[in-house]
């Protein structure tokens, strides 16, 4: 289809309406979400070629990739109603405030380093859907946790979650890792400093940055050049999760040192060592079913894939052939969650915490309150399904790219990343939408190829962040179900001054001709 002022507008829309009665009206997601469906089913049958036999499939792979996302949605209340019940959030929380009266500590530890060391070892929204109710049982407000939560954990999502998006990257491209690893490192590198203060100021304002800049700029060195010498070194699974880990263990001994205060040591607290319990558990399973070879293989043959027919618009549009989303069964995220949490349930029951009877309360709870945001996902998905299988999403992204010249292009090249994570929540979807035609713009265009896609990647890894996806599954976690208008427009401020600094950055590389090599 020919890219007109009007076609971009009409690709635009849903993206324009869904932030209009989000930010605007302060709809609830599921409302938003079912309202902008409805109204891009009309514009892609009205404007776009599709018909009912489309939007009958798109409609199952929505279904495909909404199980994907629902079942860390559903697992994570689960574990989080579970800790609730048991009051071992309440003696984290209390943990972590007898360790530092420091807000910005605090923030630090649970709204940025947690949730990276959460993001390299699984990501797809469990280190949002964790950490931020540690951070409201701590004393928080759930929007600050959220946000914290939300900023803290987007640096790492490129070489987080096993270098999934990444790996997508070098497919997509025909690259070597080695040739595209050095510019996205650098750029997140920086992110995760930035990030890191950031969520300082969320913490407590700039009081926040001003106590505890050093000690943030020192871990943030940890973070941004430990993952640019492991990833430059081929090790890209595990680029996050190492430096998150380091500094992790670098903090903690370091603020404890300061504190002595005997109610702080782990080791003596036999009730804190059990509650968390089931963060130890969904650490040690996530890296035994990522890195042990013989158990990732044998658990990863069953997975349920549905296998989809060419799908074409009136307009000769074509959506090849293939199967949808396959869902991994027995090592998904999701499973890896509710196993950890029925280990804790049983561990809990043993040791006085919880009674057999409570597990049917928290099943009951656990349904109550992940409704709404269900119903949220789903139509949520099923927008960025239809765009995509429509061309919306990539009208949006070319008319973009042809609005700006060589000069002005890498500044807007981690937009276009970001725009791709937030209509489909993924980084690695972006990638995949994109990352085709980041690397074709920047050859007409003369620019260096890695940059450019350093910049789609690293801009598609903080657009997920303003994901309505992400917002929705930690909303439903601390409690905030129907306020996502309210959370999401904060979250973008935050997410949107990231992106142009990606974009900032990549212009100042561009024009002295950094990773030029390609």
């Amino acid at each position: 289809m020919e890219i007109t002022l009007l076609t971009w507008l009409l690709s635009a829309a849903p993206i324009i309406i869904f932030l209009i009665v989000m930010l605007g009206f302060k709809w609830g997601g599921s409302k938003a979400g079912a309202f902008c469906w409805l109204i891009t089913v009309i514009i892609a049958v009205t404007f776009f070629g599709a018909n009912f036999e489309l939007i009958g499939y798109t409609y199952v792979k929505a279904f495909l990739l909404s199980i994907d996302v629902l079942l860390i949605i559903w697992t994570a209340m689960f574990l989080y109603i579970l800790t609730e019940q048991a009051g071992t959030i309440k003696t984290i929380g209390e943990w972590l405030s007898a360790l530092t009266q420091n807000r910005a500590l605090q923030g630090i530890f649970l709204g940025w380093l947690f949730p990276s060391f959460l993001q390299g070892m699984g990501g797809f929204g469990v280190p949002v859907a964790v950490a931020a109710p540690l951070l409201v049982s701590t004393g928080f407000n759930p929007i600050q946790a959220l946000v914290m939560a939300s900023i803290g954990h987007a640096w790492g999502v490129t070489f987080g979650s096993m270098a999934s998006s990444f790996q997508t990257m070098m497919a997509i491209t025909n690259l070597p890792g080695e040739v595209l690893a050095p510019a996205a490192a650098v750029l997140l590198g920086i992110a995760a400093i930035v990030s890191g203060i950031l969520v300082t100021y969320v913490a407590d304002g700039f009081r926040g940055i001003k106590s505890t800049f050093f000690f943030t700029l020192v871990l943030g060195v940890i973070l941004g050049g430990g993952e640019y010498l492991i990833a430059t070194n081929g090790l890209y699974i595990l680029a996050v999760t190492i430096p998150a880990l380091v500094a992790l263990i670098f903090s903690y001994f370091l603020i404890a040192s300061r504190n002595k205060n005997k109610a702080t040591d782990i080791s003596s607290n036999k009730r804190l060592l059990l509650s968390m319990l089931p963060y130890v558990v969904l650490v040690v399973m996530t890296l035994a079913f990522n890195l042990i070879a013989p158990l990732k293989s044998t658990l990863g043959k069953y997975f349920l894939s549905l296998k989809f027919p060419e799908i074409a618009t009136s307009l000769g549009d074509i959506t090849v052939a293939g199967p949808g989303r396959d869902i991994k069964l027995l090592n998904h995220p999701g499973m890896i969650i509710f196993l950890s949490g029925l280990i804790s349930f049983f561990v809990f029951i043993i040791v006085g915490f919880l009674q057999k009877k409570d597990f049917k309360t928290i099943l009951k709870k656990t349904a109550k309150k992940s409704t709404d945001t269900t119903i949220a996902i789903f139509t949520m998905v099923g927008i960025a399904v239809i765009m995509s299988h429509t061309q919306m999403t990539g009208i949006l992204a070319e008319g973009i790219s042809r609005a700006f010249n060589q000069n002005l292009f890498p500044f807007v090249s981690p937009f276009i990343g970001a725009i791709g994570a937030f209509i489909t929540g993924s980084n690695n979807n972006s990638n995949v939408l994109f990352a085709a035609l980041q690397m074709r713009t920047a050859q007409l265009l003369g620019l260096s190829v890695p940059l450019i896609l350093g910049a789609q990647s690293a801009g598609g890894a903080l657009g997920s962040m303003m994901a309505p996806a992400k917002v929705i599954l930690g909303c439903a976690t601390v409690g905030l179900g129907g306020k996502e208008g309210e959370v999401i427009g904060k979250i973008l401020i935050y997410g949107m001054a990231l992106v142009a600094l990606i974009g900032v950055l990549t212009l100042i590389f561009s024009s002295l001709g950094t990773f030029n090599a390609s």
